[in-house]
């Protein structure tokens, strides 16, 4: 892991883009036809097959123990901290997106946690009631007419769209930890990251074993409803949980 290069991750991707791009184009993988925005079907379950056996055997035990030995307020804290870093990016989406008011309280909020909330550990900005408006390049495309275009499922990365897909390569530059030029502080928030984002969703994945007849179609129509709500909602604020499961209690 210390000789990981996000150039070379960033090369891997524009093949398995050009893959996905010709799969979709030549119509050789199309499914049953149950889902008109899901043509890549038969992949996309055998992906997400894959996907849940590296999710059980790695990610899945990693989250339960973090959650098992880290207090609450470290999680928040850690929380916190990702997602004052993801502000930058959101700054960077709503300009580009032409929205001075989101951009100008973006730019407040990570100003703010930053320098009086320890680096982002703590929430400032919301305390002083400043509107968090979470953007990302596949909604800045929306924003400018890039239509969805089928459902994809990619290797651990889960659940996307090929306008989502294609932007990877950019949203991979424009992530703030890319430009950490220490490799093991780098790869080590990589890590910290990945860990923190699966914990959250422990309630909800319980839930969605429980609940869901289907799993991949539940997931699917659950994705592709909050991007289009995104996507016709861009102006409005995103809050982090809007449409996920809810969580389990906790004992």
């Amino acid at each position: 892991m210390n000789s990981f290069s996000v150039g070379r991750l960033a090369s891997g991707w524009r093949w398995v883009l050009l893959a996905l791009t010709l799969a979709v184009l030549s119509g050789c993988a199309t499914g049953p036809g149950k889902n008109p925005r899901d043509p890549l079907e038969p992949f996309n379950r055998d992906m997400s097959r894959f996907n849940e056996a590296v999710d059980n055997a790695v990610l899945k035990p990693v989250a339960t123990a973090y959650r098992e030995v880290t207090p609450s307020l470290v999680r928040t804290g850690v929380n916190n901290f990702f997602s004052n870093l993801g502000e930058v990016w959101s700054f960077v989406n709503n300009v580009l997106q032409l929205d001075p008011k989101a951009s100008a309280e973006t730019a407040l909020r990570f100003g703010f946690n930053t320098v009086f909330g320890l680096g982002g550990v703590l929430d400032i900005a919301s305390e002083m009631q400043i509107e968090q408006h979470k953007q990302d390049f596949g909604q800045t495309l929306a924003r400018y007419g890039v239509p969805t275009g089928p459902y994809i499922v990619l290797p651990v990365l889960g659940p996307s769209t090929l306008r989502d897909t294609l932007a990877l390569p950019i949203i991979l530059k424009g992530d703030v930890v890319t430009r950490i030029d220490h490799v093991p502080t780098r790869n080590s928030l990589y890590a910290a990251r990945v860990v923190s984002v699966r914990s959250n969703l422990l309630g909800a994945s319980r839930v969605l074993d429980e609940a869901a007849l289907d799993k991949y179609s539940f997931t699917r129509d659950l994705y592709l409803q909050l991007r289009d709500n995104e996507q016709r909602n861009g102006r409005a604020v995103v809050d982090e949980d809007d449409g996920a499961l809810p969580p389990e209690p906790l004992p």
